[in-house]
């Protein structure tokens, strides 16, 4: 049975869906930073395009920075180091309907669910370099799926990765994401066409596809579970 994220995240928790208090702070382990979460005002565009251009390396143009800190349709959150109130991470997501994603996405909920289930759509989640590895890119996205759990309605959050991406891949799934769909020359990057693949995460009753391939690799995993020495023998 699916339950609310918060006594796995540090006790992070929304008390309701997109409201957070400006009081909720968290102690960065390794700097002893503070840290405070509020959601993105306008104003912030300049410093979000600066975290996101050292960050990725696709560029969003000017009019995604506008809409990301003043469109409500997104659940954009920022951590902020609490005294100089800078922003040192930020996560952006869009919830919208199954059948308004890219067709390849649609993949990722099994085909019982209609084009209508709502799903949600990780853009950024990004952490400033001298605050990585304390767990804060974690604390962030506990916030959006804590949302996502009060909501009750979205079945999915997914998001796409460059396939070179070794320490994305392993945070999202470190975090229960699974992989699910292979994107060939998803990403041009400097001229050069490079894959990426899809995560996704399953909650409120929404389950994947289910193949051949994954009752094979489920009955292996069982197997070894109950005999590893049988099998290799």
């Amino acid at each position: 049975m699916q339950t609310s994220l918060s006594s796995q995240c540090l006790a992070v928790n929304l008390d309701q869906p997109y409201r957070i208090s400006t009081e909720q702070l968290h102690v960065l382990p390794a700097s002893n930073i503070s840290v405070s979460f509020r959601f993105l005002r306008p104003g912030d565009q300049s410093e979000v395009k600066s975290l996101c251009c050292d960050w990725f390396p696709i560029e969003y143009p000017d009019l995604w920075y506008d809409d990301i800190v003043q469109d409500t349709k997104y659940y954009a959150l920022a951590a902020c180091e609490t005294h100089t109130q800078r922003i040192i991470g930020v996560v952006v997501a869009d919830i919208l309907p199954l059948g308004s994603c890219n067709r390849e996405d649609q993949q990722i909920l099994h085909k019982s669910f209609p084009l209508t289930t709502p799903v949600c759509y990780i853009l950024i989640l990004g952490v400033e370099k001298d605050y990585r590895r304390q767990g804060l890119a974690g604390i962030l996205l506990c916030h959006l799926l804590n949302a996502l759990y009060e909501r009750g309605t979205c079945q999915a959050v997914y998001l796409h990765v460059l396939y070179s991406n070794k320490q994305a891949i392993k945070f999202y799934q470190s975090k229960s994401f699974q992989y699910r769909v292979h994107l060939p020359h998803y990403y041009c990057i400097k001229g050069e066409n490079l894959d990426g693949y899809c995560f996704a995460l399953y909650l409120n009753g929404g389950y994947p596809p289910f193949s051949l391939t994954d009752f094979l690799s489920s009955w292996w995993t069982y197997m070894i579970e109950r005999n590893p020495c049988r099998l290799i023998q």
